[in-house]
């Protein structure tokens, strides 16, 4: 087996391919769309990181997608999915959702957001979520869909397991993704709370809210992703209440 070399690349918010257009104002932390960088292509098995903002009472219309699971976890707002396989659910902060396009899935995701007002008739509140795309462990495997609530007392100055296929998070609960090498993690920090990141050929962090203190690399701010490789332990630090989501990889991938 080749040896990895380890390292820490700080990817910052600022430096994301950006999509805006009237309804979607979109970051992307890897090639995306017609946003292509030959040397951006994904982390380890981690293909797709997009940070979405979408405008009330619009979203995304009916689109295809193969062999990529797909995890949407939603910081503010609620989204409404609905695909070809006939599933669909309203997802918000907490609630974790798994889309496995196997063989071929369509699928469409709009705003579902409402200020909490009882005489409210449209959509006024935009819907912040971030997308994730992993690679499946094999081509062709039949389409699927899971969502499932995560408590805020285990997301709360820890890490819950939001999304797993590895064996050793087996018995926690988190949606089960097809892919026995990745993790999806996620904390809730205070400040001066702290986590320890996990360790593994890949990690990626990226600091969904807030700021932190990364401890070997100094600060992150909100947007702002860190790709490890073949490295880990360090302690993640919230400057003020942050929301970090990594992801635990122990495979990659290679192109061509």
């Amino acid at each position: 087996m080749a040896t990895i070399e380890s390292g820490i690349d700080i990817r910052r918010a600022a430096d994301r391919f950006h999509t805006k257009i009237d309804w979607l104002d979109s970051k992307h932390s890897f090639s995306f769309s017609y946003h292509q960088d030959p040397a951006n292509t994904h982390h380890g098995l981690l293909l797709v990181n997009n940070d979405d903002i979408v405008a009330p009472g619009t979203g995304f219309d009916t689109h295809p997608h193969r062999d990529m699971e797909i995890v949407t976890w939603v910081l503010e707002g609620s989204l409404v999915h609905q695909d070809s396989e006939g599933h669909s659910g309203v997802i918000y902060p907490g609630l974790a959702q798994r889309m496995s396009a196997g063989t071929g899935i369509l699928h469409s995701e709009k705003n579902d957001s409402w200020r909490i007002d009882p005489d409210a008739t449209q959509h006024t509140d935009p819907v912040r979520f971030i997308q994730m795309w992993v690679f499946p462990d094999e081509p062709g495997i039949k389409p699927g869909y899971e969502q499932l609530e995560i408590a805020p007392a285990e997301l709360s100055g820890q890490f819950a397991t939001v999304a797993t296929g590895m064996p050793k998070y087996a018995d926690e609960a988190a949606i089960r993704i097809k892919n026995e090498y990745a993790a999806l993690r996620a904390a809730r920090l205070s400040p001066g709370e702290s986590v320890v990141l996990p360790e593994a050929p890949f990690l990626h962090l990226f600091v969904a809210r807030g700021s932190v203190d990364l401890e070997g690399a100094g600060a992150l701010a909100e947007g702002d992703a860190v790709r490890f490789t073949a490295t880990g332990g360090q302690r993640v630090t919230a400057a003020e209440p942050a929301e970090v989501l990594v992801w635990e990889m122990h495979a990659g991938v290679q192109f061509g």
